[in-house]
């Protein structure tokens, strides 16, 4: 991958430029969309009849990647990507009643623990990355760090990094642990040992018409102060706050769920394209090995975690796995294993090392001496 210095960074969550481009009419570009829809509504569906899990996530992701990377680059319909983390984050915000929010406040200092765990994990595979592949400090540096790709891609380039490298390693890993926890999970028939249920169960249009205002205003709102993951973010800690308060508007229908999976599927599927393993693969090859040394790792730390804590090893080790916040309370809500606690849990971590990354990067310098400028 050539090096990009510049720019938006805000680019690292969009897809890279494809192979071949269609024309960019209006009527050529909803063709290049729906052409999205379909691969991804096919994918998902073939992942309903194997019975995997988180099919309308890993079918649509797995479907449109391969498209991409062998055939022709898709594209992601405008805004796709807020939608479904839009509705990912009220359906897990559904969750915290008062109950849980009170479990969620005992677990404090486990939490605590498992940020800094996180942060330190991502410490340690920079390093890794840079001695195995000679990368410079800060693109390896904030490719392995468990924080989103957007904000790790800003990061890297406001300390000199390569934003294409970042955000190519956070893709590669979220896909990942994407395939191998629900799947591995599923295939151990680890599942139903820690069941929650959202608060509100029944249905109403009125409901919903209000939880959708009142949520994508959050979103809105969490935008505007540059909150990362804002549409996720957002919503989530609005329908958390209304559903903690004992208040239930509607539940959110199946088809909204299964919706906002796909989207967020497409979304991650088109950032592959043919030149994504080709134009870095020692560097793209020692991320993926890190990232399964970082999937044994967390799962030994879960497991020492529920010890402590007292919670379910399933839901600990799904809680600190070094995945996305949507990806991870998916992952828990399809296998019925501690959705509140897994969103905390890492909705949390995410916050605090957007927070403090930039000064954990200066002490890794500091620290480390890795790699090469």
């Amino acid at each position: 991958m050539t090096e990009r210095r510049s720019g938006d960074p805000s680019t690292a969550d969009a897809a890279p430029s494809a192979a071949f481009s269609f024309p960019r009419t209006a009527g050529q570009a909803a063709l290049r969309y729906l052409a999205t829809i379909t691969v991804a509504v096919a994918g998902a569906l073939v992942c309903v009849a194997l019975g995997t899990p988180l099919p309308w996530l890993i079918g649509p992701l797995v479907a449109v990647a391969l498209v991409c990377m062998l055939f022709v680059g898709l594209e992601s319909p405008p805004a796709a990507r807020h939608v479904g983390q839009w509705a990912i984050g009220v359906a897990l915000g559904l969750y915290f009643s008062p109950e849980v929010v009170r479990e969620i406040v005992r677990l404090a200092p486990w939490v605590l623990l498992a940020i800094a765990f996180a942060i330190v994990l991502g410490w340690l595979g920079g390093w890794l990355l840079a001695r195995t592949t000679r990368t410079d400090a800060s693109t390896a540096f904030f490719a392995m760090a468990i924080g989103g790709a957007s904000e790790m891609a800003t990061q890297a380039e406001r300390h000199g990094g390569q934003v294409d490298r970042v955000a190519a390693a956070h893709s590669l890993r979220i896909m990942l642990v994407v395939l191998i926890v629900p799947l591995l999970f599923n295939a151990l028939d680890v599942k139903g040992l820690d069941p929650y249920a959202p608060a509100a169960r029944e249905f109403s249009w009125t409901g919903l018409a209000v939880l959708i205002a009142v949520t994508a205003g959050a979103a809105a709102v969490m935008e505007r102060v540059g909150s990362p993951n804002s549409w996720m973010i957002g919503p989530l800690l609005a329908a958390a706050l209304i559903t903690a308060t004992g208040h239930t508007f509607s539940s959110l229908p199946t088809v909204i769920v299964n919706g906002g999976q796909l989207l967020i599927g497409i979304a991650l599927g088109t950032r592959f394209t043919p030149e994504f393993f080709r134009a870095a693969p020692r560097f793209l090859g020692a991320v993926a090995a890190i990232t399964l040394l970082y999937l044994l790792v967390a799962a030994g730390f879960g497991m020492l975690l529920a010890a402590g804590s007292g919670l379910h090893w399933s839901t600990a080790i799904i809680a600190t796995t070094p995945g996305g916040i949507g990806e991870m309370a998916l992952t828990a809500q399809a296998l019925k294993l501690g959705v509140p606690i897994v969103t905390a849990f890492h909705a949390l971590r995410m916050a605090a090392v957007v927070i403090t990354i930039g000064a954990v990067y200066r002490l890794w310098r500091s620290m480390a001496g890795a790699g090469n400028d």
